[in-house]
Order: structure tokens, then C-alpha cells, then sequence
């Protein structure tokens, strides 16, 4: 059985350590524990969790596998030395800090044949699922994403781009199917230091479109998906759990829309980060492919660095200040 270790115990790094105990409780993997550099946050989630704390370097020597899950900043030298362990690893996102580091996480888990999952937990809800399932839309031409949320003081050592954005240009990205051609965005901060407010243009080989929206500074929480695609419209509401599909001969005749009908689907919600857990666990005993493995990670980063180098610009070309990541 896959021996599984955590390090960071953060607002993450707790979540993930009550699925593994879940995990573990249900005879899926052995939870060897966590280690944090915050040894009063350690002993608190490792409490809470039925497990116990350890020092890094002993769990990472211990694990078959680790779930990395402290900020930002430590994801490169936490998940190359998980690496060069011969560990497999699971990488919070964004992967890493920067596109270099991304890079060599990628090729240190090529040349270790190790799994390198990177955690765009979205791909694994049962909305997205959905529309998947239903045969989407054909090729996708436009696709509008839009995540808004209340502020909450956590995330803020990264912008809203990296903290929320990048969830959706993740899927974006896997639906748009191209490298991303061209980027133009416009951002600003609100109740941190950092950008909170984003909007981004993306143009990707092949043709496709993209506008996402990220918030943290709202008053409500709004989550949607619309692809415009060669063979109709799939419109996601998350929050609704509700997919409402246009296509051509398909659903109930539409009246404005001749030849087109329409179909409205729905979901039960899933538990996204046990079934995030549970792929990497599958792909480490089974050989699995990743489903975001280090490469879709990388392509995530690369795009919210280039929002962000957009927002920069623009707001240098106002005149005003701009704080990065």
C-alpha cells in the first residue's frame, strides 16, 4: 500500500491531510503523517487528522509518495527534493514560482520516472465532468470563464491570478486545445497589495478565444463556463450544479434558434480534492497517466505570468503600482 506523507499543513495542506486520514481509514493508502516548518500549526493538523509529525527530510526518506502543500515560494525546493528522493510527488498550484523552476520539475520527474501531479483541482469537479461526458460543443471558438469571490485573508502572498485565476485558465486551457498565442489583461488591487480584480484576453493556436474573470474583493460568489463552439453552446453554472447545452437536431426545439434545440443537465456535487488524492494515489500504484501532470501545471503558470506581465503593463502605462505574483 502507497505510504503517503504531507508537507505544509497550512489551509490546504489540513484538507488534504483529512482526505488522506479518510484514505487511510478506508484501507487505500498508509498516511505516514506531516511535517510543517510551524511546529504548533504541525501538531494542531496532525491532531486533528489521527496522524503524527515529522521532520522533512525523515518523511521524505519514509514516503512512497508526497502531497506538497506549502505556499508558493516552497514549491520548487520541497518537489525537487521529493524528486531526487525517487519519490513521487503531488504539487499544490501553481507548480512552482516561476517557469524555470516548472522546468526543472518537469524534467527532474522524467528522468526519475516519478509521477509529478500538479493540483488544478477543477479538472476533477463534477461540473466539468459534465460537460465533458455530454459530447461538448464541437471545437471550441470562444470560452468565457468568470470566478468571483468574497475576500477572505488567505492566498494573499500571491495575486488573484495565481491564487484564483489560474484555476480557470487551467481549463481553458485543456478545452482551447493550442499553446497560448496572445495574452492582453487588466487588473488591479483592491484589498491587498496585490492584484485582486482580473480580466484577461487569451488568442490560442488554431483560432480559439478566450475572457476570464477572477475575483477576490466581491460580495458574492459567481462561478461560470460558456463555450461558444462549432457545434453549439454549453453554459456551466457551478453553483447551480446546472449545464444547459445548445446544439443542432439535440434537446427541445428552440423557436429563435431553427434547427437547434436544447438540453439542461445537472449533477450531484463530489468531494474534488478526494478524487484529485485519490487519481494521484492511482497514478502512483497503477501507472496511471496524471491528470494534470507536470507539463499541463507549467502551461497554467506560463499563461498567469503572462496576465500578470499584461496587468503590469498596463497599469505602468497608467502610471499606477504593480506588485507581481
Amino acid at each position: 500500500m502507497l505510504k503517503l506523507g504531507i508537507l505544509g499543513a497550512g489551509h490546504f495542506g489540513r484538507f488534504h491531510a483529512l482526505k488522506a486520514a479518510k484514505a487511510a481509514g478506508e484501507g487505500k493508502v498508509t498516511f505516514l503523517g506531516l511535517a510543517d516548518a510551524s511546529a504548533e500549526r504541525a501538531a494542531l493538523v496532525a491532531g486533528e487528522a489521527g496522524t503524527q509529525v515529522w521532520q522533512t527530510d525523515d518523511l521524505i526518506a519514509a514516503a512512497d509518495a508526497l502531497i506538497v502543500a506549502a505556499p508558493t515560494a516552497f514549491h520548487f525546493d520541497l518537489a525537487s527534493a521529493v524528486l531526487k528522493a525517487g519519490r513521487h510527488v503531488f504539487v499544490e498550484k501553481p507548480i512552482a514560482a516561476t517557469l524555470e523552476q516548472a522546468d526543472a520539475l518537469v524534467a527532474l520527474a522524467a528522468s526519475a520516472n516519478r509521477v509529478l501531479q500538479v493540483g488544478h483541482v477543477e479538472r476533477f469537479g463534477a461540473g466539468f465532468a459534465t460537460l465533458l461526458s455530454s459530447g461538448g460543443v464541437g471545437r471550441p471558438l470562444y470560452v468565457e470563464a468568470v470566478r468571483i469571490a468574497p475576500f477572505r485573508p488567505r492566498g494573499l502572498d500571491v495575486s488573484v491570478v495565481l491564487d484564483l485565476m489560474i484555476h480557470d485558465l487551467d481549463l481553458v486551457i485543456s478545452l482551447a486545445g493550442g499553446a497560448v498565442e496572445d495574452v492582453q489583461a487588466v487588473g488591479t488591487a483592491v484589498c491587498s497589495d496585490r492584484v485582486d480584480i482580473a480580466n484577461a484576453r487569451l488568442r490560442f493556436a488554431g483560432g480559439a478565444q478566450a475572457t476570464v474573470t477572477a475575483s477576490r474583493a466581491s460580495l458574492k460568489m459567481e462561478r461560470r463556463l460558456r463555450v461558444f463552439g462549432t457545434g453549439g453552446y454549453a453554459s456551466i453554472d457551478f453553483l447551480a450544479r446546472e449545464l444547459k447545452l445548445v446544439r443542432k437536431g439535440q434537446g427541445t426545439a428552440l423557436e429563435q434558434l431553427p434547427g437547434h434545440g436544447i438540453e439542461t443537465l445537472s449533477w450531484q456535487d463530489r468531494d474534488n480534492l478526494e478524487a484529485e488524492q485519490a487519481a494521484f494515489v492511482e497514478a502512483c500504484t497503477h501507472g496511471t497517466p496524471a491528470v494534470v501532470d507536470g507539463r499541463a501545471g507549467r502551461a497554467a503558470l506560463d499563461a498567469a505570468l503572462r496576465v500578470e506581465a499584461a496587468i503590469g503593463a498596463s497599469l505602468a502605462g497608467a502610471g499606477l503600482p504593480f506588485a507581481a505574483g
